[in-house]
């Protein structure tokens, strides 16, 4: 497989996971690219996508916390690296959202009464979600102290 093949193939999958397929690909560049960092221009050229797409792909991997904005004392650019532990963070990010779907089977439950199949469905997703907190933030640390002796 190229490295061009995997770009592509980021892009498609961070696309399924929500983000744009620019952005997808600007993750697969920076996680497959020789450099450590790169600014826009560098990587809209690298990508062959417009100035003004790359600026809105860079702004949503910031603002998802994937990547990280700097600048080197005495460029005019701003450079754009992976941020540090980029996929533990995400998972951290995400696990956020856990408590937002169990809020939301509780919702349901208010909702829907004494209905026991409708109790059933809502209740699953409820105490899922709620294992989902219970659980991964000890993987978490797991993965922390593993990485450590890496």
């Amino acid at each position: 497989m190229s490295v061009d093949l995997f770009v592509e193939d980021a892009g498609l999958f961070y696309e399924r996971l929500g983000l744009s397929r620019t952005a997808g690909r600007a993750m697969g560049w920076l996680l497959a690219a020789e450099a450590d960092s790169v600014d826009a221009p560098e990587l809209a050229e690298a990508l062959a996508v417009a100035k003004s797409s790359m600026s809105v792909a860079l702004r949503q991997l910031e603002q998802a916390g994937l990547v990280e904005r700097f600048r080197v004392r005495g460029q005019r650019r701003d450079r754009y690296r992976l941020a540090e532990d980029v996929f533990a963070r995400a998972f951290r990010a995400k696990m956020a959202e856990f408590e937002s779907f169990r809020v939301l089977a509780e919702q349901g439950l208010a909702a829907v009464g004494d209905d026991p199949a409708r109790r059933r469905r809502l209740e699953l997703m409820r105490d899922m979600y709620a294992f989902m907190m219970d659980r991964f933030p000890r993987l978490l640390d797991e993965w922390d102290e593993l990485k450590g002796e890496r």
